[in-house]
């Protein structure tokens, strides 16, 4: 009875484990199927496939394909730095914060062609895109913070603001420019400085070193 006992955690720890290494070797095999050309047809059958199990499996990981999406999304937000948004809303001045969390952003967007796989299969999928917006709402709500940090308008001109920042950061955004063979740091430069003047709303050129520090 006491052999028993005590090996039921190990064993429960085993599976646990097991667990674990399943749901990453599915994610992985999700993200990778994303950065194929046709990733939007991403299925938990295809899945299954490439990682060596059932779609059974799968299913019992994630609950369905938008629970699987949104879990590789997780993995990818991991890997592309976004926990450090933390850092740049640490930051109290807000046009350096503005300056940092638009680095976060360009680093984020450029780290994993699996991103451009999910966001097409979002534009195809109502249930995900409504988590992709949930998502992008917490990027609209880390510039809301950073506008009124900055004050100096009232709240129309600040819900501009934060519009034009939610724009000039997103993933389309980032595509677009990019789609000129521009370098994912060349597209930070050029965005830097126009988040910087819709963050003033003065029509200024920003002053050399100030608002642009990433690092």
């Amino acid at each position: 009875m006491t052999q028993q006992r005590s090996s039921r955690p190990y064993s429960s720890a085993k599976r646990e484990a097991k667990a674990a290494e399943t749901r990453d070797r599915l994610v992985a095999a999700a993200a990778a199927l994303l950065r194929e050309p046709g990733g939007a047809a991403l299925s938990l059958e295809a899945v299954a496939a490439a990682a060596g199990v059932t779609r059974l499996t799968v299913y019992n990981q994630f609950g369905s394909r938008r629970g699987l999406l949104e879990a590789t999304f997780d993995a990818l937000a991991e890997t592309g730095g976004m926990a450090d948004l933390a850092s740049a809303m640490a930051i109290a001045e807000p046009r350096q914060a503005l300056a940092r969390l638009v680095a976060v952003f360009c680093k984020f967007w450029s780290s994993d062609d699996g991103l451009a796989g999910l966001f097409a299969t979002a534009a195809i999928d109502a249930e995900l895109a409504q988590g992709m917006a949930a998502r992008n709402e917490r990027r609209r709500e880390a510039l809301s913070v950073v506008v009124r940090r900055q004050g100096g308008r009232d709240e129309q001109a600040q819900r501009d603001a934060v519009d034009v920042l939610f724009a000039l950061t997103s993933f389309a955004m980032f595509q677009l420019l990019r789609s000129g063979g521009r370098a994912p740091d060349a597209v930070c430069a050029l965005l830097l400085p126009l988040c910087d003047q819709a963050l003033r709303g003065d029509g200024r050129t920003s002053p050399s070193g100030v608002g642009l520090k990433v690092r």
